[in-house]
This record gives structure tokens, C-alpha cells and sequence, in this order.
């Protein structure tokens, strides 16, 4: 995608750039720090989280933190969605290693404990593997996959940038992300909200504000609500903007592809206006032609925003857009586990309603006309809601209206917060040439 970023990517991860003993001529050599035993990259042990349960883990790598006058671990917990891997110090690893990791894997019951290091039922593990986005092992996915996966795990293993202060907000990050090595071994970066430059120093942070002349995201304004304002970019008229971005982006998104052909996708990205300017809230990016009709390619809402209908209200616009090209859309997969969260959602509440207000027979076909969703996406939500059955080779909904209205009532099917005004839309859909088409001189 960038240039410089993505030559880092072939490039073995080696130690944070900061101060290490080796390198630092001092008196203090027989100190206690620099006689520390350092644990062993690979091997497994016991670490303590944030919450005060254990949890077993792999140290992945170590760093010295020179103003700490310590070594840090990174250390990725067995099971675990990678969003939770951490440096943490010496003091909240066991000492002997944890030779039960295989076995965990499959069934870590027992290795779970709370504050008072009691074990947890069954039931409190399933809701501990939701919430911690436990993942599939290697061996649950077919070869193809889990070739990729551990390409893609070996390349993105650690994630030295540890937070970022992004206008009034400084939110911790989730995964690596490729900027430049400068760039991409501190442990914060400072990032400008509106022409998102990133920056190593707060000084020149502060220096950079004062002088920015953006007020709002790169791009044409192409919906604007109250407060919430869209802006398309095009990959090839902003190249470096909608670059930063998708850096930006790959720190929250663990399967964020970083295409080094950018000119070929928009950029929509969501604001919130005020006095100040258009603060960036999140964003979804799409390929200017998709063979596959996929109207996403890639979507998220930045952390501080998160939980407060910002999600669908990118996905409702990005079906808008659908309506308004006359296709039906679907985002491009796998989805994130929080994206699949958003999709299913959004789509069983968007199906309920058509069908609360439907008599007669529908077919998947007609529903997918009437909402812009592809028929595949409403037979999977129709199916995780028992209203679709397979009957003599074709799927056919299966409802009554009493059904219906009790999934509406339910809280898990509740109104958007936010919706899109389709009046608002100050959108055209581009004129598409085909491959035989020929530019005039």
C-alpha cells in the first residue's frame, strides 16, 4: 500500500528500538535489572491480565524498557482473539513455564479463573469466548487457509505501537499496523484527525495542529444530517490521504488488506461536525467495480465510537448507495467478528421489518429486492432465526406474523439509533465503462 510501509512487511520482526543493555554504556552493569533471567521466546507460562485471572500465554517477544529500567514481554494468550496480546512486565509472569498449552487450546476450563482463583462453569467460559473473541486453531481450517493464516500471523506478530492520541482521544490499539519503522516501533503515535499525518513527537504534533489547514476529511461532502456528515474520496484523486487511512484503519482490524493498488477503491468516511470541524468517526472503503458486487470492502468505527449505531449506520449507507446504482450488495468476506456482529444484526432487524409489513408469499428473491441485500446474507439470517427451511430443493421462508412481531420485540432486533435520510444524499452513481470501452483523444 505505502511505499516505504509495505517493504517493512517482508522484513523479520526484530526487538523495539528502544534502549537495550547491550547498547547502553553504563556503570550499572551487575544492577538488578541487567541480571534479570529473560524468559524464553516461544516457550508458554502463565501471565496475569488486567482482570487478575490467569491465563496461559505465549511470549512472542522481549524489548528493555529503558525509563523503566526493565524487560517487557509480549505475550499472546492461548485462544485467544490477537486483539488481546500485551506487553506486560516481568512481575505478572509465573516463573515456571506452562506445559498444558495443547491441551488448553482444546479445552482451557480449568486453566480459567476469577479474582479469587476459583474455576468457572461451562457456561461462564462460552461467555468468556465470546467476549474474548476466541478464535479456530490451525487445525480446524482447511490447508489453504491456515497456510494464509500463519503468513499473515508471522508477518503482523507483534504490535509495538501501543496506542495513538487521535484528536481529544487517546485510544489503545488492537493489531500492527505497517507504518514506516520509524513510525512503527513507537509506542505511541500522534496522529492528526482531520489529514491523518502521523507523527513520533508531541511537540510537533502540537506545532502540526496549529498549522493544518483541513477542517474535514479529504473528498467531496455527499451527505450531510444535523450533526453527521459522509465524504467520498477516490483512491486515485487522494492518494496519501486514503493510504493513512487504511494505516489508521489496520490497527483496530486484524484481516485489514493494505492494497498497494488504492487507486482502484472510494473511501467513505463518517463525521461528526461541529464548531471545530468534521471529526472522523469511522469509515467504509469499496472497489470502484467489483466482480463480486460486494458494496464494502473494508469498514470500521474507531473505538471511542463504537456501541453508538455509527457501525450501521455505515452499513444503511453503504445500502443506499446499492439502491441507488440499482444492485444488490453484499460486504466483502470473511467479516471481522465484530463486523459479522453489525451485518447480522442490521440485516435481521432490516428483513423483520419488510416482513412485518408484507402479507402474502415472499420469495429469497424478493426479499433481496426489496431490501438490496444479496439473497445468500438473507438466507443466513433467516436461518440463525429458524425462518428459513429447505424444501424440495429450494429455501423457503417459513413465518407468521406473530413470529415476526416477537422478534421485533425482542432486544436484540431494536431500532437502529441512527438511520440515513435518503433525501440527503447528494450522491451519483459513476458512469461504468466496460472493458472494450476506449478513451477519446
Amino acid at each position: 500500500m505505502m511505499a516505504k510501509g509495505d517493504k517493512d512487511l517482508e522484513k523479520p520482526i526484530v526487538k523495539n528500538e528502544l534502549t537495550t543493555p547491550e547498547s547502553r554504556s553504563t556503570d550499572n552493569e551487575d544492577s538488578e535489572s541487567n541480571q534479570e533471567q529473560l524468559l524464553d521466546i516461544g516457550e508458554h507460562y502463565l501471565v496475569r491480565r488486567v482482570d487478575d485471572s490467569w491465563r496461559p500465554a505465549e511470549i512472542i517477544q522481549t524489548r528493555y524498557h529503558a525509563s523503566e529500567s526493565c524487560y517487557e514481554y509480549y505475550v499472546h494468550y492461548v485462544g485467544c482473539d490477537r486483539r488481546l496480546d500485551e506487553w506486560v512486565p516481568r512481575h505478572r509472569i509465573m516463573s515456571d513455564r506452562f506445559d498444558g498449552c495443547e491441551q488448553s487450546s482444546n479445552n482451557s476450563d480449568h486453566l480459567l479463573t476469577d479474582k479469587s482463583g476459583r474455576k468457572i462453569t461451562r457456561n461462564q467460559k462460552r461467555k468468556h469466548d465470546e467476549i474474548n473473541h476466541v478464535q479456530k486453531t490451525y487445525a480446524e481450517m482447511d490447508p489453504t487457509t491456515a497456510a494464509l493464516e500463519k503468513e499473515h500471523e508471522a508477518i503482523t506478530k507483534v504490535k509495538y505501537i501501543d496506542r495513538i492520541q487521535f484528536g481529544k482521544y487517546e485510544i489503545d490499539t488492537w493489531y500492527f499496523s505497517p507504518y514506516p519503522e520509524e513510525y512503527g516501533k513507537q509506542s505511541k503515535l500522534f496522529i492528526c484527525e482531520y489529514c491523518l499525518k502521523y507523527m513520533r513527537l508531541e511537540k510537533t504534533f502540537r506545532f502540526h495542529l496549529a498549522d493544518c489547514p483541513q477542517r474535514q476529511p479529504q473528498g467531496t461532502e455527499i451527505y450531510r444530517k444535523g450533526t453527521i456528515a459522509i465524504f467520498e474520496a477516490d483512491g486515485k484523486e487522494h492518494k496519501l490521504y486514503c493510504q493513512n487511512l487504511c494505516l489508521l484503519a489496520k490497527l483496530f482490524l486484524d484481516h485489514k488488506t493494505l492494497y498497494f493498488d488504492i487507486e482502484q477503491f472510494l473511501f467513505y468516511t463518517l463525521c461528526e461536525v461541529d464548531k471545530d470541524g468534521a471529526h472522523l468517526v469511522g469509515y467504509f472503503s469499496k472497489e470502484k467495480d467489483s466482480p463480486e458486487g460486494n458494496n464494502v470492502a473494508c469498514i470500521l468505527t474507531l473505538p471511542p465510537f463504537q456501541r453508538q449505531g455509527y457501525g450501521k449506520l455505515l452499513i444503511a449507507f453503504s445500502y443506499e448507495l446499492s439502491r441507488l446504482e440499482k444492485v444488490v450488495g453484499s460486504p466483502e468476506k470473511p467479516l471481522s467478528d465484530l463486523g459479522k456482529l453489525s451485518y447480522r444484526s442490521y440485516w435481521s432487524y432490516v428483513i423483520l421489518e419488510v416482513l412485518s409489513v408484507t402479507r402474502g408469499i415472499l420469495s429469497i428473491k424478493d426479499l433481496s429486492l426489496m431490501t438490496g441485500i444479496a439473497p445468500t446474507d438473507i438466507i443466513s439470517t433467516l436461518q440463525s432465526m429458524n425462518m428459513v427451511k429447505y424444501w424440495k430443493g429450494q429455501h423457503v421462508v417459513c413465518v407468521t406474523p406473530k413470529m415476526v412481531s416477537e422478534q421485533l420485540a425482542s432486544s436484540h432486533f431494536k431500532k437502529p439509533r441512527l438511520t440515513i435520510d435518503p433525501t440527503a444524499i447528494r450522491w451519483t452513481p459513476p458512469i461504468k465503462q466496460g472493458p472494450s470501452a476506449k478513451v477519446k483523444k
